[in-house]
């Protein structure tokens, strides 16, 4: 009886066939982007790469190296890998959002973080990164201050308050949307 009241609660699709197929390629169109997430995995390959060499290099010279230089060498390393964990937070988050769900329940490896994924969230995870990504770039900007022009540093600081604005205004938006959400 309770699946009777269930079946004829469900609305019967008023759509003629015409519109139901352009809804159907409209949905499908969804699939468009997976070529975009397959390039971005491509492009978080050249930055393993990247990432290797200049390990490498820090190895080979490690001797030669003034403390400054392996410092900026490292923060190097850390800004390439902040930015390949930007590029697996797009991928992931970007494909189980807008192209299809991941079948990862029970996987141990699974991120908690995708158990609650939207686009608010992303873009509030995106602005968090680019920030870190932002401060790196100052931190090396400030280690190596002799060799940096001025101009440029004011720049880089006009820039990460940019970013860091930006998050902060995204996440409070988030928190508007979510407590909408719960009315």
């Amino acid at each position: 009886m309770a699946d009777q009241h269930i079946i004829s609660s469900v609305p019967e699709s008023t759509t003629n066939p015409l519109e139901h197929g352009f809804e159907t390629v409209v949905f499908a169109s969804r699939w468009i982007q997976a070529p975009l997430y397959a390039g971005l995995i491509v492009a978080e390959l050249l930055y393993a790469y990247k990432f290797l060499v200049e390990l490498w290099e820090m190895v080979v010279h490690i001797q030669g190296l003034e403390e400054t230089k392996f410092m900026l060498g490292v923060l190097g390393l850390i800004d390439v890998t902040m930015v390949a964990n930007l590029l697996t937070m797009v991928i992931i988050g970007g494909y189980a959002t807008f192209v299809s769900k991941l079948s990862l329940e029970g996987h141990p490896d699974r991120p908690d973080w995708l158990t609650h994924v939207d686009p608010g969230t992303i873009k509030v995870k995106l602005a968090a990164s680019l920030i870190g990504i932002s401060s790196i770039h100052l931190l090396k900007a400030f280690v190596d201050v002799g060799n940096e022009d001025p101009e440029h540093i004011k720049w880089k600081i006009f820039i990460h308050m940019t970013f860091l604005g930006s998050a902060i205004f995204l996440a409070w938006t988030d928190k508007i949307m979510q407590k909408d959400k719960k009315h």
